[in-house]
């Protein structure tokens, strides 16, 4: 599986100066923003593991759940910027929160130096293998031509996501609230709805032939299905991209800065990280640097809007 990673960052791992400049004063904190057991957890965890493995630091893991990582990124925004605090959390409810209510959250994304991500969860539209429509915009025909077409989510941003197409096309999409990725498969294959967001567990049945993939919701293709074109692609512009990513309070030192995102990409880049997250989240791990990161983060916020539009 080809990693999201340039030649060029290969060379500055294997050179690595920064990791021999600084040091954390103790132990450094990685403040999870979801519980015990979950993707994030599991992923931070990792991380933190590899990154100690890599450099020796001691990493010490917290979990801080509350809404969607909301709570664990309102308290790193005050949080020493000594590079000994950071966090790990997911975009799309930071962003979500950012639109919605920006005068009751207590932090902006200037609020925060950005490390890389981690991962990305990639999200698709699966259908049945039978249905008559290969792609988003075909289900939005059929969809006008039949009454409106059942489709299952499983989180609001997806929602909103059907809600833009719909806005536009008048498909008159009839959605349906699912528990998960799982339950909209099943549904997808018992025929009770015509599409359905999946993240990853559609895999196994579309390699057997029992659904296919109409489009990736992400602002890429996928992975696995390179030949599946993007809900952008085929004309609405809008996407639902879930990245997990790491950030530390705003003004963190520039030696410091630069000694942590090294070392997390190192980590990245190691065997056992790679496995975990192609087994998990069945994608490569997606580092992007802390200027990609920020600028990954500001587009998000303006196709938030734009979900939210509607």
């Amino acid at each position: 599986m080809k990693r999201l990673i340039s030649a060029a960052l290969g060379l500055a791992l294997m050179a690595a100066p920064a990791l021999a400049d600084w040091a954390p004063d103790g132990p450094i904190s990685l403040w999870i923003g979801f519980g015990a057991g979950g993707e994030t957890d599991t992923l931070g965890r990792l991380l933190a593991s590899e990154m100690s493995e890599t450099t020796g630091w001691d990493i010490v893991v917290e979990n801080r759940p509350g809404g969607g990582g909301m709570a664990m990124f309102t308290q790193l925004s005050v949080a020493e910027a000594d590079g000994q605090t950071l966090g790990m959390g997911v975009t799309m409810p930071v962003l979500v929160n950012l639109t919605v209510r920006p005068d009751e959250v207590p932090f902006t994304l200037d609020s925060f130096d950005y490390l890389g991500t981690v991962a990305l969860a990639q999200v698709g539209i699966i259908a049945p293998a039978d249905a008559p429509y290969d792609t988003l915009s075909e289900l939005v025909t059929w969809s006008q031509e039949n009454g409106g077409a059942l489709v299952g989510f499983d989180a609001r941003p997806q929602e909103l996501l059907m809600r833009f197409v719909d806005a536009e096309t008048g498909a008159g999409f009839r959605l349906v609230s699912m528990e998960s990725s799982a339950e909209g498969l099943q549904n997808v294959l018992g025929g009770h709805v015509q599409a359905a967001f999946t993240a990853g567990v559609h895999i196994p049945s579309m390699e057997a032939g029992d659904v296919k993939m109409i489009a990736s919701a992400n602002a890429q293709r996928h992975s696995y299905a390179p030949d599946v074109s993007t809900v952008q692609e085929q004309g609405y512009d809008i996407f639902v991209d879930p990245w997990f990513y790491v950030a530390a309070p705003a003004g963190l030192p520039e030696d410091a800065a630069t000694a942590l995102a090294d070392a997390m990409r190192a980590a990245l880049d190691s065997e056992t990280m790679t496995e975990v997250i192609e087994r998990t989240m069945n994608t490569e791990p997606g580092d992007a640097g802390p200027a990609e990161t920020r600028e990954m983060l500001d587009a998000g916020l303006e196709n938030a809007a734009r979900l939210f539009a509607n």
